[in-house]
């Protein structure tokens, strides 16, 4: 297997990493330098990291391609790239629909992909659509693979997936709250971490029950989650985090 890259940003660098982790069998990744800090680090860091100036070049050298390009950079350059029919793409571009991915590339063997960060060690959801047994074949050593064949419900994995800087966000916030209230600053990280690694993986194994059994078991009447809950819900910060969602479709789904 020899992988391309065409933008090496933050996914593509986590895919990378993972992959060296896992048993997948790589003779050699090819990567663009346009994110030269990325780039430079994985080629130094892995023999079997190649960068090259050229986006062709590596499309040419490459059997299986994968764009982790912005939106706007895509529309710019995929048009005046020359893939071959069997060249396989994994798309990871957010708002660029399969239409215009094939249109654009004038290829049909084009699959999109949802990969995030935490795949640099082999954990979390990845969104194939439409099912493809090379993706998913790459994938399989990376994470939990879910083959979706409708792309506008794909569209829905794109939207809740863009609650990931939002959640960070929540965990710099309580940890920013108890170095306030006099704790040491390593202390309040490592405690906020293993807090909400805890209750993931309680998520994780109690999935089966669904989730709302799990917001019902945590709380006491009249308790502190109880009234924690019930502070958000009158500040109505879950029907603002639902209408993000629903923008954030909107958005993916043009």
């Amino acid at each position: 297997m020899i992988l391309g890259f065409i933008g090496t940003g933050k996914i593509s660098s986590s895919i990378i990493l993972g992959i060296f982790k896992s048993k997948l069998k790589v003779r050699r990744i090819y990567i663009s330098s346009r994110n030269r800090s990325i780039a430079k680090k994985l080629a130094n860091e892995f023999g079997r990291v190649k960068i090259l100036k050229d986006n062709q070049d590596i499309i040419n050298k490459s059997s299986i391609i994968i764009l982790g390009i912005t939106p706007n950079v895509g529309r710019k350059i995929l048009s005046k790239l020359k893939f071959a029919s069997n060249k396989k793409i994994i798309s990871l571009i957010s708002t660029i629909n399969l239409a215009n991915l094939k249109r654009l590339t004038k290829n049909k063997n084009i699959v999109r992909a949802t990969p995030l960060p935490p795949i640099e060690i082999k954990k979390g959801p990845i969104v194939i659509c439409p099912p493809n047994k090379t993706a998913k074949n790459l994938f399989k050593h990376l994470g939990e693979v879910l083959e979706i064949r409708n792309e506008k419900l794909s569209n829905k994995f794109w939207s809740t997936a863009s609650i990931m800087a939002a959640y960070y966000e929540i965990l710099n916030t309580s940890t920013n709250w108890l170095i306030r209230k006099g704790i040491n600053k390593n202390l309040a990280q490592n405690y906020i971490a293993e807090l909400f690694l805890s209750l993931s993986q309680d998520a994780v194994n109690k999935r089966s029950q669904g989730f709302k059994k799990l917001v019902a078991d945590s709380q006491t009447p009249k308790g502190l989650n109880m009234q924690a809950l019930q502070e958000l819900k009158k500040a109505k910060f879950y029907y603002k985090f639902t209408k993000a969602l629903d923008n954030i479709n909107k958005r993916v789904s043009k």
